[in-house]
C-alpha cells in the first residue's frame, strides 16, 4: 500500500517522520521536533492545542516503519541520479537561490517556499553558458599566469646575466685604477732609490777626500816624528821645510746639510697626492645611462656612458620600465631642480633625438617627441636638424654640431641646446615643469652616441 507523502509529513518540519510519536490526541511529530516545540511553550498538541501525557509519549512504531520504507525506496531512486534524495520525486525544478535541482515537494517546503525557481532544461542552458564562461576565464588566467611564470623565468636568467656582467665591469674597472696605483707606487718608491743614490753618492766622495786628507796628515805627522829624533842641527836645517808642508795641509769644511733622505718630501699628505694624480686617470659624466629602460635593440655601454643601435635585439625582460616601442633610453637620475647640462658626442650618427623626457611618458606604446607629450627634444633625421615642436621647426645652421650640450633650468622652464665646439644655441625650450624630467635619448644608428666626461676640480677646505 503507498501513502501519500503528505501523510507522512511531520506538521512541524514539513519533512519525513524521524522516529515519530503519537500523542493522546492521535497527532503524530518527530520526537525532536515536539521536544522544541514542548521546550519553548506549553507542553500541549501543537495542531490541536490538547495537554500531552506528563510522561514522554510512546513511538509510533508502525508509522516509523512505514516513513523508513518510503526513505529507502526515495534513496533507491536517488541512486539513479534523477529522483530527490528527500522524497524521492522527479527533480524537475532548479533553485535558482541554492543553485540545486529540487523535486516539486522541496518546492514548496521551508527551505525552498520564497525562492525562484526554473524547470531543469531552462536552468541546464544557463549552468552550462556559466560553466563555459567559468572555463574560459580560468584558461584565460592560466594562459596569464604561464606568461608571468615565463616570464620570471626569463627575468631571473637575465638577473644572474647582468650580475655576472656588472661584476666584470666593476672588476674592469678596479683593475684600471690598480694599475694607476701600481704605477704611482712603483713611481714613488723608483723616487726614494734615486734619491737614495745620490745622496750615498756626496756622502761617499766626501768620504773619500777626507780618506786623502787623513793620508796626508798620518805622512806629515810620521815625518815630524822623524824629524824630532834626528841630529839638532839637521832639525833646526829642515824646520823650514818641514813646517811649510804642515801649513800647506787645510782642512775642508764638511758640509752635511741636504744629505739625508727628503722623507717629508715622499710622506707628506701622500694619499691626498696620489688621489689628485689619479683624478687625471678618472672620468666623470654628469649623466650615466639607465640600461632597465633601454629599448631592446639599443646597446648600451659598460661605463653606461654611449649607445648605440643594433637590428638584433638583445634577449632583456618585458619590464615595465623599458621602452617597448622605439629605440629609446633615458639617464639614472631624475632631475626635479636646479640647473644642469651634458655634452653629447654625436659624431657620425645620422638619426639621433637628444633633449629630456616627463616621468609620466608612455613606454609601452609610441608617442610623438612632442612637448605635449612630455618631451622636448632636438632631433637630426634624414640631413635635417629640427626642434620638435608643435608642429616641428626645422633649423638652419652653417654646420651640423658633432657635439651637443643639453642644458636643463628646471626652476627657470628652459631647455637650450647648443652646439658645444663653440657654443652656439641652436634652440631653447621654455616650459612650466611639473614633474621629474630624465636625460633623454634615441638612435636608430650603429654609430654610438656618447656622453662626454667632464673635467673634475679639486678644492681643499680650510677652516
Amino acid at each position: 500500500m503507498i501513502f501519500p507523502e503528505e501523510d507522512l509529513t511531520c506538521p512541524v518540519c514539513c519533512d519525513i517522520f524521524k522516529d515519530p510519536i503519537l500523542l493522546p490526541c492521535s497527532h503524530s511529530f518527530c520526537r525532536n521536533c515536539l521536544k522544541r516545540c514542548w521546550d519553548s511553550r506549553l507542553r500541549g498538541c501543537p495542531v490541536c492545542r490538547k495537554r500531552g501525557p506528563k510522561a514522554d509519549p510512546p513511538s509510533n512504531l508502525a508509522l516509523r516503519n512505514v516513513c523508513e520504507a518510503l526513505q529507502q525506496v526515495k534513496r533507491q531512486n536517488s541512486e539513479r541520479g534523477d529522483n530527490c534524495d528527500l522524497h524521492g520525486e522527479k527533480l524537475k525544478l532548479f533553485c535558482l537561490a541554492d543553485k540545486q535541482p529540487i523535486c516539486v515537494v522541496c518546492q514548496s517546503s521551508k527551505q525552498h517556499k520564497n525562492h525562484n525557481c526554473l524547470p531543469t532544461e531552462e536552468a541546464l542552458v544557463d549552468c552550462k553558458d556559466e560553466l563555459l564562461a567559468s572555463l574560459q576565464n580560468l584558461e584565460e588566467k592560466l594562459k596569464i599566469l604561464n606568461h608571468i611564470h615565463r616570464r620570471s623565468t626569463e627575468t631571473l636568467t637575465y638577473i644572474k646575466s647582468q650580475t655576472l656582467e656588472t661584476q666584470k665591469e666593476i672588476k674592469s674597472q678596479f683593475e684600471e685604477l690598480h694599475q694607476v696605483l701600481y704605477q704611482e707606487e712603483s713611481w714613488r718608491l723608483e723616487a726614494v732609490k734615486k734619491e737614495e743614490e745620490e745622496k750615498v753618492a756626496v756622502v761617499t766622495e766626501q768620504m773619500q777626500e777626507v780618506s786623502a786628507e787623513m793620508l796626508s796628515i798620518t805622512e806629515n805627522i810620521s815625518s815630524i816624528q822623524k824629524q824630532l829624533v834626528l841630529d839638532d842641527m839637521v832639525l833646526l836645517k829642515t824646520f823650514v821645510a818641514t813646517q811649510d808642508r804642515s801649513k800647506d795641509i787645510w782642512l775642508n769644511s764638511q758640509n752635511t746639510a741636504g744629505l739625508l733622505i727628503d722623507v717629508a718630501k715622499h710622506l707628506s699628505n701622500l694619499k691626498y697626492r696620489v688621489w689628485e694624480n689619479i683624478v687625471d686617470h678618472v672620468d666623470y659624466t654628469p649623466v650615466v645611462l639607465d640600461p632597465i629602460t633601454a629599448h631592446p635593440c639599443l646597446r648600451i655601454s659598460g661605463d653606461l656612458t654611449s649607445l648605440s643601435y643594433s637590428k638584433e635585439p638583445s634577449c632583456c625582460p618585458d619590464n615595465p620600465e623599458r621602452f617597448h616601442m622605439s629605440a629609446e633610453v633615458v639617464g639614472m637620475t631624475a632631475l626635479g631642480s636646479g640647473s644642469h647640462h651634458w655634452v653629447v658626442e654625436t659624431g657620425s650618427n645620422s638619426d639621433w633625438f637628444l633633449g629630456v623626457a616627463a616621468l609620466s611618458v608612455q613606454r609601452s606604446a609610441e608617442v610623438a617627441a612632442r612637448p605635449e607629450n612630455g618631451l622636448w627634444t632636438l632631433c637630426f633625421r634624414d640631413g635635417e636638424l629640427r626642434a620638435l615642436t608643435s608642429p616641428p621647426t626645422s633649423l638652419t645652421l652653417s654646420k651640423i654640431p658633432t657635439q651637443v650640450k643639453v642644458q636643463l633650468d628646471y626652476n627657470k622652464g628652459r631647455v637650450c641646446f647648443y652646439d658645444s665646439t663653440d657654443d652656439t644655441l641652436i634652440y631653447d625650450f621654455t616650459e612650466i615643469f611639473t614633474e621629474p624630467l630624465f636625460p633623454y635619448f634615441y638612435t636608430q644608428s650603429c654609430h654610438p652616441l656618447k656622453i662626454m666626461p667632464e673635467k673634475l676640480l679639486m678644492t681643499v677646505l680650510r677652516q
